[in-house]
């Protein structure tokens, strides 16, 4: 994978320039070095760099020596998240290479730890995840009085879709963002819930008075659990009432999902609605709509589990935001690198082990 470094080097310094003791490349190198190695605080960061120095510092200029975490903390409190959430898609375009028909979720997650009590709200941030090439291609952080409506038509701008399936969960149901979605030469397939309630009416009146064109059914069996989805897809809109104001809508689909769980003997039963603008193909729909849940297992679960994500109280200015895209870049080095068929902590352990093993990671 292509060193993404370079693709940084542009950053404006937001410091005053008496007090830079640091270069601000080599800052961002050593952090993402660090966060690679498993280091999620800035305490460890600093620790990682001082364990590392005699290392670092033959290929590093260190002006100022290894920079504390406090000097880690008040960079990317300063640094302008569009800078460098612009750098970081620069990178992600270089390497990623979307097929025809590829799912590219969007979800949003909160970072938990970023609130103080009360006091201060809880950054959220709306992600894309490229399902096929395990990328995460890009992220907006969703402002304090709004929420995802406004955040996920300022991600999809950014993000180059042609060809690839977007799917997104109810909150980007939306007439605005689906235009979007086919202006960007892309397909969709949105969630509908409550808040889209005369839409979901239909939607389900359309499941109960009119034949599907096609069904299709997936089994998936682990975790204790069997799961069984079918898809029904419907390509008749004669009762949506608004079906012409969604850009180019194709069909209504129905996912009735049947949990059984080994450990309980329950099972759970659940009916879930979507529209689409691809055709009333269930088998294609119902692999589509379960890929879009990558981005939990893969993305969002492997930031809480193997990075502490949730756990991070980084609260300082833009600390958290930036933060969370230095998680995002180890993430796509580490898922990409072929060498090693360890878990995502046992990459992180051996490339703090194997200083060749990190080179590797870094593309050098």
């Amino acid at each position: 994978m292509e060193n993404p470094l370079k693709y940084f080097f542009e950053l404006r310094d937001p410091r005053v320039e008496r007090t830079r003791e640091h270069l601000l490349g080599e800052i961002l190198l050593l952090t993402i070095a660090a966060v690679l190695s498993g280091a999620n605080s800035w305490n460890e960061i600093e620790s990682y760099a001082h364990a590392k120095r005699e290392w670092l510092q033959s290929f590093l200029t260190l002006p100022g020596g290894i920079p504390s975490h406090d000097t880690f903390n008040r960079v990317f409190a300063l640094l302008d998240p569009a800078e460098l959430e612009k750098s970081f898609l620069s990178w992600v375009r270089s390497i990623a290479q979307l097929t025809a028909g590829e799912v590219v979720a969007i979800d949003g997650k909160s970072l938990r730890g970023s609130g103080a009590g009360g006091k201060k709200a809880i950054v959220h941030m709306v992600s894309a995840w490229a399902n096929t090439n395990n990328l995460v291609l890009g992220q907006q952080r969703v402002d304090e009085k709004s929420n995802e409506i406004t955040a996920i038509p300022k991600l999809l701008s950014a993000l180059e879709l042609n060809g690839t399936i977007v799917t997104i969960d109810a909150m980007g149901c939306q007439k605005g963002i689906a235009q979007q979605i086919i202006d960007k030469q892309a397909d969709y397939i949105l969630a509908v819930k409550e808040n889209q309630l005369h839409l979901l009416e239909d939607v389900r009146d359309s499941f109960q008075m009119l034949p599907s064109d096609s069904t299709a059914e997936q089994l998936d069996c682990g975790h204790g659990r069997v799961e069984t989805r079918t898809c029904s897809a419907l390509g008749d809109l004669s009762l949506v009432e608004q079906a012409d104001d969604w850009p180019r809508l194709h069909s209504l689909v129905r996912i009735q999902a049947e949990r059984y769980h080994k450990a309980t003997g329950k099972t759970e039963r659940e009916i879930r609605y979507y529209i689409s603008s691809l055709r009333p193909e269930a088998a294609r729909l119902n692999s589509a709509v379960r890929q879009h849940w990558g981005i939990e297992n893969k993305l969002h679960w492997v930031l809480d589990v193997a990075f502490g994500e949730d756990a991070s109280r980084k609260r300082a200015g833009n600390a958290a935001q930036n933060f969370s895209l230095i998680n995002r870049i180890a993430l796509n080095l580490l898922k990409h690198n072929k060498t090693s068929r360890l878990g995502m902590k046992g990459k992180r352990l051996k490339a703090g082990w194997d200083n060749h093993y990190l080179l590797q990671l870094f593309g050098i």
